[in-house]
């Protein structure tokens, strides 16, 4: 049954494979537990559930956040169980979850990816394919609000130059259009004429867009380390070098120059407006810097008339 639901999740469901690798080391972990007894029915109740939650916080040290994950992706299998008939109800819901802490999105300074940009733009002429290849996955994370994965399954034919936007299928297997600036379909026509040298299908639509120096698809660890790589010598930086971090970077600001909630909702690909709202945190946290630094009353600590 464990290994229907994980055909299910992916073939029908079209989860992506990140997904579907921690939904298989959840439900092993959970095996595991239940020292190998795989017979959901019995296993699957509220005291079972809520001992693999201690045994998760105390014996294995996870956070309140991973452990919370865990109990998101039994709830999800209870509910398949259900569907099958072989559980009548999701005990998961009768358990507690930990308290997680609410952390506000990273993001990047603007003048911290001026600073990148202009340090590495040169002429775009020149350059090897690698520094090419290297900007050009900054500036798309960067410009589009790209996850990680939808990055690496970009093809040519996802590219719409005469329209000036990219297609990029989302979490779901949902489709959105994104708008590009000129500069970066002047930046990715470049890219495709230095790997139209070493290879026949550069202009093949079905053909990864960016590729790795041996001309195969990005995967997960090889965008990390460029990130990491490109971004290390930027003034400023003082959170984790990462792909999302550049996401919640575009959204932070297009939120702080009067983009509405909806538009970047779009953009970014959520399935819901929650998933949007929270950048207006770091909005308003600005704002009161702003207030604090520049209001006369706030500058003198607030009293009124002193």
């Amino acid at each position: 049954m464990r290994n229907k639901f994980l055909r299910y999740i992916r073939d029908v469901r079209r989860y992506s494979s990140r997904t579907c690798e921690v939904y298989t080391d959840v439900l092993q972990s959970w095996v595991d537990f239940c020292e190998g007894d795989e017979n959901f029915s019995a296993t699957f109740n509220v005291n079972g559930i809520r001992a693999y939650e201690v045994h998760l916080l105390d014996d294995r040290k996870l956070s309140p956040r991973t452990v919370s994950q865990h109990l998101s992706v039994l709830s999800s299998f209870c509910r398949y169980l259900m569907k099958e008939g072989v559980l009548k109800s999701n005990p998961v819901h009768l358990v507690k979850r930990p308290k997680v802490e609410k952390r506000l999105p990273a993001f990047y300074k603007d003048e911290s990816m001026d600073a990148y940009f202009e340090g590495t733009k040169g002429d775009p002429e020149f350059g090897t394919l690698e520094q090419k290849l290297n900007r050009l996955i900054i500036s798309l994370l960067a410009s589009c609000g790209l996850r990680r994965s939808e990055l690496i399954g970009l093809n040519v034919g996802n590219v719409d130059f005469s329209r000036r936007v990219l297609r990029v299928r989302g979490k779901g297997d949902k489709m959105r259009e994104i708008p590009l600036i000129p500069s970066l379909c002047k930046e990715i026509s470049l890219y495709l004429n230095a790997v139209s040298s070493l290879t026949d299908d550069a202009s093949d639509p079905d053909a990864p867009l960016l590729r790795t120096p041996k001309g195969a698809r990005l995967y997960p660890v090889f965008v990390d380390r460029v990130v990491k790589k490109e971004l290390a010598g930027v003034p400023d930086i003082t959170v984790r070098r990462s792909p999302h971090v550049l996401r919640h970077t575009l959204a932070t600001e297009l939120l702080a120059d009067g983009a509405d909630l909806n538009s970047i909702k779009e953009l970014l690909g959520h399935s819901s407006l929650a998933a949007t709202q929270v950048y207006t945190h770091n909005t308003v946290e600005r704002l009161q810097k702003v207030y604090t630094n520049a209001h006369p009353r706030a500058k003198n600590g607030g009293k009124n008339g002193d």
